[in-house]
């Protein structure tokens, strides 16, 4: 696993050969070279282990997708503050499957260090709702209900936001 750095410095020397490359008069390999350095950049703010991992979430493979967060051994260094932020939501989206206490812990961390889209800051939310439902934190789940309320503003969560209000009547 690179340093986020590294990243930049092999962008910064792929752009440098494609200029030496049109000085040499070699147009067309310039121009594949300062084409080919996107691919770094692309690659310091979209990190391709979290890239990796999301496809394997999208088929449900839980193991897969560790396999892949696995691999990223020092996230503090390797990644941006929004890819910590991811890093820790999708740990704690496959912890929420078995181990509640660990899953908040994440999803707590990943609230804090921030998500790019609203959507995915409010499946944080529901998710931490649910758990504070289950341990019987009724106002706590009642404020982030409210907050994943405002933050999903295609209403795709809305059967989910029902059904959680609907088992807080009950306890």
């Amino acid at each position: 696993m690179f340093h986020r750095n590294i990243k930049l410095v092999i962008a910064a020397l792929i752009i440098f050969t494609g200029i030496w490359q049109f000085t040499e008069g070699n147009i067309g390999n310039g121009i594949f070279l300062i084409l080919l350095s996107a691919l770094p950049i692309f690659l310091y703010f979209k990190n391709e282990f979290i890239l990796l991992a999301f496809l394997k979430l999208r088929k449900q493979d839980f193991d897969g997708a560790k396999s892949w967060l696995d691999k990223i051994k020092n996230p503090e260094t390797a990644l941006v503050q929004k890819q910590q932020g991811y890093f820790n939501y999708l740990h704690g989206l496959m912890l929420s499957q078995t181990n509640l206490i660990q899953a908040e812990k994440y999803f707590k961390k990943a609230i804090s260090l921030g998500l790019n889209m609203d959507q995915d800051l409010a499946l944080a939310k529901l998710n931490l709702a649910g758990i504070a439902l289950s341990r019987r934190r009724k106002i706590e789940a009642t404020n982030l209900l409210t907050e994943v309320k405002k933050l999903d503003k295609q209403n795709m969560l809305k059967d989910q936001i029902k059904m959680m209000k609907d088992q807080m009547k009950k306890i």
